[in-house]
């Protein structure tokens, strides 16, 4: 059971509107490393996990992303607000505002829409798990791009905020594998799905 808070988990107050930063933005909503594809990686991942402790982190960090979508979409929301025709050509926008005027849809920097093959649900701690940790530095790596281009600190603060909890959640997955891995079978536990081979006594 999820309660709401009807606030950001960080605070987004951009003054200067710029759809050109908001072109390249967007991918952390809806590309390959986003926020919505790694909620629904988390989310997805926790059903089939077998340890309590380590689908309550899939739970937590599943919920913290949806957060993190919020925060993004509301910087491309911010970012492209009040912009007149004009500026929309002048800063390259054009393409997106055909298809969508300045309504949030969930695409990479490259125009790509979302796809869920941008995650995977393997059914396999261990192999989940390695993505998840993956998936946590590629998002980290994103941000990093995105604030080598940031020039407007109203917009570099919350990325550098999100880049901070990609670093953390990579943390939390790595706990997370260590405890899948001291319950496996030590001597077998690449070979051994926990998910799905419950009963399977190895020598």
């Amino acid at each position: 059971m999820w309660s709401y808070e009807k606030r950001l988990q960080h605070p987004v107050n951009i003054k200067t509107p710029n759809a050109r930063m908001a072109k390249f933005i967007i991918t952390q909503f809806g590309g390959p490393d986003g926020e919505l594809a790694a909620s629904m990686r988390y989310l997805s991942q926790r059903y089939s996990m077998p340890y309590r402790e380590v689908a309550g982190v899939l739970n937590d960090i599943g919920t913290e992303e949806l957060a993190h979508m919020e925060i993004v979409s509301t910087i491309v929301h911010q970012l492209t607000r009040d912009l007149t025709i004009e500026e929309i050509k002048a800063q390259g926008f054009e393409t997106y505002f055909v298809d969508h005027t300045v309504g949030l849809w969930p695409q990479a920097a490259s125009g790509m829409p979302f796809t869920s093959t941008f995650f995977q649900s393997k059914g396999d701690a261990i192999t989940d798990l390695h993505e998840d940790m993956a998936a946590e530095q590629k998002a980290r790596t994103t941000y990093d791009n995105i604030l080598r281009m940031v020039t407007d600190e109203d917009v570099a603060d919350p990325i550098r905020f999100l880049r901070a909890r990609e670093i953390a959640h990579y943390q939390r997955f790595g706990e997370a594998l260590r405890i899948v891995q001291d319950k496996l079978d030590s001597r077998n536990f690449y070979a051994f799905n926990p998910e799905f081979d419950r009963n399977l006594k190895l020598k």
